[in-house]
């Protein structure tokens, strides 16, 4: 595996909610082992004229100052607080959509990674089609890393990640950006990278159940055999590498195997093999992103690399 720069510019979108701050403490820990630049974004929206929404009363102009005030204030708390940490961190309050400013500053800023919390409406554990973290994993230009709110308080040294693997394009590209994120601490790292896979009844309904059992062997071997050849190099750089193939529904099976191996982490692709073009409702990154026990770091090919 060739060598890969470290992280140099980490952004984290951040509304002050226990989520955000969740996903503001993960972000500060991940830029610290590269000496990487932090930048606490914030997302505010504009004032809205009567004429855009006559059903709404608009709010006097002191009550938007105010709240810039009240931003800036928190912004400055925040920032000063990592800097006695030795992180270099800067603020910013932007004026417009979340999801737009995100995309704007990841784009204009070269981030190497976007860190975000999660929130589902009334505390339903489930990122909603059409959200800001969700958008993110589809759209960003760079990795990004959701974090729930449940685990904005557990924070801990990321031991172990689990990689699930199907070979493709984006499945690499996570192998490969879970190496970087670790950087300097990559070594002390466990990697679990993970292949699962689907006997499909109709395939094997005319046969008897040893010849299911044949296919599956088969199956398990190839997989192994390709697992290897990416184990390798990880292996040559320190790291403690075990495959796992398992048969059964990608999304359950990831998330049961993310809770047994106790994973820090998991870190995936957004795109199998079809390299589609965007993620889609019904993935396996998207259905796993909701109810994973760690953080998860989706990544997806770029037609560049």
């Amino acid at each position: 595996m060739e060598n890969l720069e470290g992280l140099k510019t980490v952004i984290v979108a951040t509304d002050f909610s226990e989520s955000a701050e969740g996903a503001v403490d993960w972000a500060a820990e991940l830029a610290r082992p590269h000496g990487a630049r932090l930048l606490l974004l914030h997302a505010s929206m504009p004032p809205m004229p009567a004429v855009a929404a006559p059903e709404f009363v608009p709010l006097p102009p002191a009550a938007y100052e105010a709240d810039r005030e009240r931003v800036a204030l928190e912004l400055n708390a925040r920032v000063e607080a990592l800097r006695e940490k030795g992180l270099t961190v800067e603020g910013e309050a932007r004026t417009g959509q979340a999801l737009d400013v995100i995309l704007d500053a990841a784009e204009k800023d070269n981030a190497d990674l976007i860190v975000v919390g999660t929130r589902g409406l009334t505390g339903a554990k489930r990122i909603f089609l059409g959200s800001t973290a969700a958008q993110l994993v589809r759209r960003a230009p760079c990795p990004v890393l959701t974090v729930h709110p449940e685990q904005a308080k557990d924070h801990r040294p990321i031991q172990t990640i689990l990689v699930p693997t199907d070979y493709s394009a984006d499945a690499e590209k996570a192998v490969r950006e879970t190496v970087r994120l670790l950087g300097p601490v990559s070594t002390s790292a466990k990697v679990k990278l993970l292949h699962v896979y689907r006997l499909q009844p109709e395939v094997v309904y005319p046969w008897t159940p040893p010849h299911i059992a044949f296919r599956a062997s088969e199956v398990v071997a190839e997989a192994t055999k390709r697992m290897e050849e990416i184990a390798e190099p990880l292996k040559k750089m320190g790291f403690d590498v075990e495959l796992l193939v398992h048969e059964g529904y990608p999304p359950d099976v990831i998330d049961e195997t993310a809770t047994k191996v106790r994973a820090d982490l998991i870190a995936m692709g957004t795109h199998g093999r079809s390299l589609l073009p965007r993620l889609v409702l019904g993935s396996v990154a998207e259905r796993v992103l909701p109810r994973a026990p760690c953080p998860v770091l989706t990544v997806h090919h770029d037609e560049k690399d």
